[in-house]
């Protein structure tokens, strides 16, 4: 089967740099796996790369859908299947870069998933309760799915409501065999140098503008409630709030991160230990 690399861990690791340096290096190109990059105008406070920084490397599924609706892991899982195929066709090495474990799971694990609709008159109504009230709901209608989902999570926890009430059934998750050799490298750093990266991240984001994108997606017609569903502190959001919110998301990560046993975790630094392993994966 042919190859393709998956970079992925928790927010602020360096993940985008090593995808970048290995592409560099094998004539490669990346496949963004990221669930709030994929939005047009989060720039700043998804620290979405720039063109600068992507130095000439082709980044697929990057400023893809509009804010206002929700792009669906499905949606996702079309769009980057036919992207590594594309980028196979033109013999270059496909590089899914990012920090949405659901998102690399649906591609990479052969996860067949249902294609619902969004019905945003349930979302409304739904959205009205809290955590608690959806999670109770979600466990009298689907017990399968209330077992690897985040019970605060109260986007993924509508999402699962809607798609039991749509197919009037609890869906059943199958897999196919993935079509392509899936290389699996975790970048992972110490819970101190994690915190410290964050901050300087928050800090950069504040001085470039998050204030006045978050007013711009608003005067597009980006609800609150669709900022809040983002989960990354675009309500009001102070340096603090916005730190804690970070680490927050980074736990969530590195909890579902650690169920896979197929990747071979690394730290940023030990490049050439990573650069081997993937000659000897790949090459």
């Amino acid at each position: 089967m042919q190859k393709v690399i998956v970079i992925m861990g928790q927010t602020a690791t360096g993940k985008s740099a090593l995808a970048i340096k290995l592409a560099k290096k094998l004539g490669g190109e990346v496949v963004s796996a990221d669930s709030r990059q994929i939005y047009k105008g989060l720039d700043i406070g998804t620290g979405k790369i720039s063109k600068k920084e992507m130095s000439g490397i082709p980044h697929h599924l990057i400023n893809v859908a509009s804010p206002k609706y929700k792009f669906t892991v499905a949606e996702y899982q079309h769009k980057a299947i036919y992207a590594i195929a594309e980028i196979l066709k033109r013999n270059k090495v496909p590089i899914i870069c990012g920090g949405t474990g659901f998102y690399i799971d649906a591609v990479t694990e052969g996860i067949v998933l249902p294609r619902v609709p969004p019905n945003n008159k349930l979302r409304k109504k739904l959205y009205t309760q809290s955590a608690i009230a959806l999670y109770a709901y979600l466990q009298k209608i689907d017990k399968r799915r209330v077992k690897d989902i985040n019970k605060n999570n109260k986007v993924r926890l509508i999402r699962a409501i809607e798609i039991a009430k749509y197919l009037g059934k609890v869906p059943k998750i199958t897999k196919t065999k993935p079509k392509y050799n899936f290389v699996k490298i975790g970048i992972r750093v110490n819970e101190k140098d994690l915190r410290k990266n964050i901050e300087k991240r928050v800090v950069k984001m504040f001085k470039k503008g998050l204030l006045n994108e978050i007013k711009k997606l608003k005067q597009s017609g980006v609800s609150n409630r669709r900022l809040k569903e983002f989960g990354f502190e675009y309500w009001k959001p102070t340096k603090e709030s916005v730190i804690m919110g970070t680490l927050k998301y980074a736990k969530r990560q590195n909890t579902w991160f650690k169920r896979d046993k197929k990747i071979k975790w690394f730290s940023p630094t030990k490049y050439k230990k990573i650069e081997k392993y993937v000659h000897e994966k790949v090459l």
